[in-house]
């Protein structure tokens, strides 16, 4: 996972200071035709928010997953350490993580008991990285967590993949599966014949199908083994949108064009033979576009309106995706005001969390994940289940509606860098379709009586000044709800 330039969208006002630049997304759309994907697409897009954690050896180095290895001169990639000097002394030193790697403190149950605290529906995990280290028990590699290599292999939990999904899915989850698409430790993807120039396959698949072929089969089995072996998964999120048929490619787009070769890996195949085994999969293609990528998912950013087809914001509550000490965690109001801007645009907000080479989250995580959680449990009608409004945000208001469109929703968010609300003098509600006089419910307070009327041309709510010190604790974003009256016939 990387920040490629986005392209396809007008960004939201702030733009996210990560350590990486934003990611581009294909906006050609198809809309999946099985009745059972429909169903679990509608059902996930009412969910909102979800969990994302990026976990694996480089944590040890606290550097950014994987991508050190990738012989390609970015500024997330470079090399660090005692090893940096040499490429092929690092990578021997970075496979080497595998004989060290033993977190001990993993407890799945921690991490979803917060999530779930949280107000998190679904979680999505890293199963295999693009360096081809594998978070699961695959029979097709040995660079694996349950490997006698590595010593956290003799843990109880040591398929970690498996205790997440089976963990998270008791408390009522639904499970997504992050997978690579690209292998950089296997064999017929880098070939060892050729030095890896970048982030691509280091030969001509169209020269070399027989190592191409053997790079596909190896892919379906992994895939097919995470299908088969471990319950019920929802989503198959695959990443490394680099590996396509070349027709695939767009030359408009920057980190396409050093697509120098055709990397099709059969997606009918993997997306027909996973469905057989979990009937309704989602699956996520990302950034390839087409039949398989049934919803699409912009990486740091927020798009400005709402986008004409199913998506997912990916964001780091830090500023790296995988763990890096010290990292700085964003604040909880800047995150509550990000899943409301993300949820009035019609997507869902995926908030990514790194976990420690011990195996646990940072104090500062678990207090954010708790204090979204508070907001979240006074909140979450005017959240989960809601489609968006125009005008969508405006000044420090966000505006929602319940699916039936019979209740809107307006947020007034705390400004940056401010815990507490500021309240306007009034809300406007101008072309909302609702009637003077109608009452006015607080979710922060429900015993102030407040109504729309009308100001002039407009339609407001006026907010007098025993309103405002009746909330002056509010705290992220303080929610007002009226609900429509129903028309007769």
């Amino acid at each position: 996972m990387r920040y490629w330039l986005l392209a396809a969208v007008c960004l939201a006002g702030a733009t996210f200071t990560a350590t990486a630049q934003e990611h581009n997304f294909s906006t050609d759309y198809v809309t999946p035709t099985d009745p059972l994907v429909q169903e679990k697409l509608a059902a996930w897009q009412d969910l909102k928010f979800g969990l994302f954690m990026h976990w694996g050896t480089y944590s040890q180095w606290g550097v950014v997953e994987s991508w050190s290895i990738c012989p390609e001169d970015e500024g997330w990639t470079q090399r660090r350490g005692p090893y940096s000097a040499n490429y092929n002394e690092y990578v021997r030193a970075y496979e080497n993580l595998q004989t060290t790697f033993n977190p001990v403190q993993f407890d799945p149950q921690k991490w979803a008991t917060a999530a779930k605290e949280a107000g998190m529906k679904y979680v999505v995990f890293t199963t295999k990285h693009h360096d081809g280290f594998n978070m699961f028990d695959t029979k097709e590699s040995d660079y694996k967590i349950t490997s006698p290599k590595t010593p956290f292999s003799s843990n109880p939990r040591a398929n970690i993949a498996k205790e997440i999904f089976n963990t998270f899915r008791q408390d009522g989850f639904l499970i997504g599966a992050y997978f690579s698409k690209p292998d950089w430790h296997q064999p017929d993807y880098w070939w060892k014949y050729f030095p890896p120039k970048d982030r691509n396959v280091n030969y001509d698949p169209k020269k070399y199908p027989e190592h191409w072929n053997a790079y596909k089969s190896f892919t379906h089995r992994q895939i097919g083994e995470l299908m088969s072996d471990y319950g019920k998964i929802d989503i198959l999120w695959l990443d490394g949108g680099w590996v396509r048929p070349k027709s695939s490619i767009d030359p408009s787009v920057d980190w396409q064009k050093s697509i120098t070769f055709d990397q099709d890996i059969d997606m009918a195949t993997i997306a027909a033979d996973s469905r057989k085994k979990q009937p309704g999969l989602l699956v996520v293609d990302r950034s390839v576009g087409g039949a398989y990528e049934n919803y699409v998912t912009p990486e740091q950013t927020i798009p400005a309106k709402p986008l004409a087809f199913p998506w997912e914001s990916c964001i780091t509550m830090g500023n790296s995706w995988s763990y890096v000490p010290n990292d700085v965690y964003k604040p909880t109001t800047k995150l509550i005001n990000m899943l409301l801007r993300i949820v009035s645009r019609g997507g869902n907000f995926l908030l990514n969390i790194g976990p420690s080479p011990q195996g646990d989250f940072a104090d500062t995580a678990y207090l954010r994940l708790k204090q979204i959680g508070g907001w979240m449990k006074a909140h979450g009608e005017a959240v989960y289940g809601t489609i968006p409004l125009a005008p969508y945000e405006s000044g420090h208001q966000v505006y929602l509606q319940s699916k039936n469109k019979q209740t809107v929703y307006v947020h007034v968010l705390a400004r940056e860098g401010e815990d507490q609300v500021t309240l306007p003098d009034f809300l406007d509600i101008t072309g909302m379709d609702i009637r003077n006089g109608e009452k006015v419910i607080c979710l922060d307070n429900n015993s102030l009586k407040l109504k729309v009327t009308a100001m002039g041309n407009k339609q407001v709510v006026l907010l007098p000044a025993s309103a405002k010190k009746k909330l002056a604790g509010g705290k992220y974003a303080v929610t007002f709800k009226v609900v429509r009256a129903k028309t007769k016939g």
